[in-house]
Protein backbone atom coordinates (compact mmCIF):
# COMPACT_ATOMS: atom_id res chain seq x y z
CA UNK A 1 0.00 0.00 0.00
CA UNK A 2 1.41 3.81 -0.97
CA UNK A 3 2.17 6.17 1.81
CA UNK A 4 -0.45 6.94 4.50
CA UNK A 5 -2.73 9.98 3.26
CA UNK A 6 -1.36 13.76 4.76
CA UNK A 7 -3.39 16.68 4.68
CA UNK A 8 -1.90 18.10 1.39
CA UNK A 9 -2.70 14.70 -0.42
CA UNK A 10 -4.99 15.46 -3.16
CA UNK A 11 -7.70 12.74 -3.80
CA UNK A 12 -10.46 11.65 -6.06
CA UNK A 13 -12.78 9.12 -6.32
CA UNK A 14 -11.90 6.10 -8.18
CA UNK A 15 -13.20 5.41 -12.01
CA UNK A 16 -14.06 1.77 -10.74
CA UNK A 17 -16.96 2.65 -9.09
CA UNK A 18 -20.22 3.67 -9.50
CA UNK A 19 -22.69 4.98 -6.74
CA UNK A 20 -25.92 6.62 -5.90
CA UNK A 21 -27.61 8.59 -3.12
CA UNK A 22 -30.04 7.21 -0.78
CA UNK A 23 -32.07 8.94 1.47
CA UNK A 24 -29.12 11.54 2.61
CA UNK A 25 -26.69 8.14 2.72
CA UNK A 26 -25.04 6.89 -0.30
CA UNK A 27 -24.03 3.28 -1.35
CA UNK A 28 -20.83 2.78 -3.67
CA UNK A 29 -20.40 -0.46 -5.77
CA UNK A 30 -16.90 -0.98 -6.65
CA UNK A 31 -17.09 -2.31 -9.80
CA UNK A 32 -13.97 -4.54 -10.07
CA UNK A 33 -14.50 -6.32 -7.02
CA UNK A 34 -18.87 -6.36 -7.12
CA UNK A 35 -18.58 -4.84 -3.22
CA UNK A 36 -21.45 -2.30 -2.24
CA UNK A 37 -20.15 -0.42 0.52
CA UNK A 38 -23.12 1.91 2.09
CA UNK A 39 -21.63 5.55 3.67
CA UNK A 40 -23.66 7.53 6.31
CA UNK A 41 -24.87 11.08 5.56
CA UNK A 42 -21.44 12.95 6.59
CA UNK A 43 -19.59 9.96 4.85
CA UNK A 44 -21.60 10.51 1.82
CA UNK A 45 -20.67 14.07 1.94
CA UNK A 46 -17.29 13.55 1.91
CA UNK A 47 -18.08 10.96 -0.98
CA UNK A 48 -19.66 14.26 -2.58
CA UNK A 49 -16.44 16.16 -1.93
CA UNK A 50 -14.04 13.66 -3.90
CA UNK A 51 -15.85 13.31 -6.65
CA UNK A 52 -13.44 16.09 -8.40
CA UNK A 53 -9.48 16.12 -7.22
CA UNK A 54 -9.39 17.97 -3.41
CA UNK A 55 -6.57 18.28 -0.71
CA UNK A 56 -7.54 16.49 2.29
CA UNK A 57 -7.17 19.41 4.24
CA UNK A 58 -10.07 21.06 1.71
CA UNK A 59 -12.34 18.02 2.30
CA UNK A 60 -12.02 18.48 6.67
CA UNK A 61 -12.36 22.31 6.43
CA UNK A 62 -15.64 21.59 4.31
CA UNK A 63 -17.05 19.49 6.66
CA UNK A 64 -16.00 21.81 9.91
CA UNK A 65 -17.84 24.91 7.72
CA UNK A 66 -21.00 22.77 7.56
CA UNK A 67 -21.33 20.78 10.57
CA UNK A 68 -19.71 23.23 12.76
CA UNK A 69 -17.15 19.96 14.32
CA UNK A 70 -13.88 20.09 16.17
CA UNK A 71 -11.40 20.71 13.25
CA UNK A 72 -8.70 17.99 14.81
CA UNK A 73 -11.47 15.52 15.08
CA UNK A 74 -13.01 16.39 12.17
CA UNK A 75 -9.75 15.88 9.98
CA UNK A 76 -8.87 12.64 12.01
CA UNK A 77 -12.47 11.22 11.15
CA UNK A 78 -11.70 12.28 7.30
CA UNK A 79 -8.18 11.12 7.22
CA UNK A 80 -9.46 7.66 8.41
CA UNK A 81 -12.08 7.49 6.08
CA UNK A 82 -10.33 8.12 3.03
CA UNK A 83 -8.21 5.80 4.50
CA UNK A 84 -11.28 3.31 4.13
CA UNK A 85 -12.12 4.46 0.84
CA UNK A 86 -8.61 4.32 -0.38
CA UNK A 87 -8.00 0.60 0.84
CA UNK A 88 -11.35 -0.67 -1.10
CA UNK A 89 -9.95 0.42 -4.07
CA UNK A 90 -12.61 3.41 -3.78
CA UNK A 91 -10.27 6.17 -3.74
CA UNK A 92 -7.37 7.14 -5.26
CA UNK A 93 -4.15 9.46 -3.96
CA UNK A 94 -3.38 11.91 -6.84
CA UNK A 95 -0.16 13.22 -4.89
CA UNK A 96 1.30 15.22 -2.22
CA UNK A 97 1.61 18.71 -3.13
CA UNK A 98 -0.41 18.83 -6.57
CA UNK A 99 -3.06 21.87 -6.40
CA UNK A 100 -6.47 20.42 -6.81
Amino acid sequence: MSEALSEQSVVVASKDQVSCELAGEAAVLNTKTGVYYGLDPVGARVWQLVQQPRRVSEVGQQLVVEYEVDSQRCMSDVVALLEKLRSEGLLIEVREGVTA
